[in-house]
């Protein structure tokens, strides 16, 4: 198993810094190892437990499928997702914590692949990490974007 770590800092409030980041639909948005995301059931109503989505990872150069269900739901400060697809389980564990006007986010993300890509992952930590990164990179532009046009989701919802 592999451990992504992040931490970020954005001027969002803890509760739009939550809502956008916790509705894995919005993943395309700001991780660039997500080619695609959508909310796959139930398709309306509030998030919570047991909301699932999918999800186009990007791996090498193909996209494969991905499910993710939120496992726990605990508004505004975390969010538990277990996700499953194409040889790969992951957990992302994501905390937020109001700090000052802002929102510390604290990312952190379990990877296991499964099958023979399970024999290499111990050689793909460097990998993992470049992913972590640009996936926090993007999670802290796409954060302050919203937070400097007053949104707090795209189309202002």
């Amino acid at each position: 198993m592999t451990r992504v770590h992040e931490r970020l800092r954005t001027d969002l409030p803890v509760e739009a810094a939550f809502d956008f980041i916790a509705d894995f639909a919005n993943a395309h948005a700001w991780d660039p190892g997500t080619a695609w995301s959508r909310r796959s059931e139930p398709r309306d109503g509030p998030i919570g437990i047991g909301t699932a989505f999918e999800l186009g990872v990007v791996m090498g150069k193909q996209v494969a499928p991905m499910t993710y269900r939120i496992m726990r739901f605990e508004r505004p400060n975390r969010v538990v997702l277990e996700g499953s697809g194409s040889g790969v389980d992951a957990v992302d564990d994501i905390r937020f914590e109001q700090t000052g006007d802002g929102t510390t986010i604290d990312y952190t993300a379990d990877i296991r692949l499964r099958g023979v890509r399970g024999l290499i992952q111990p050689f793909l930590g460097g990998t993992f990490e470049r992913i972590g990164r640009d996936a926090a990179a993007g999670m802290a532009s796409t954060l302050a974007g919203l937070a400097a046009s007053g949104e707090q989701r795209p189309g202002g919802r």
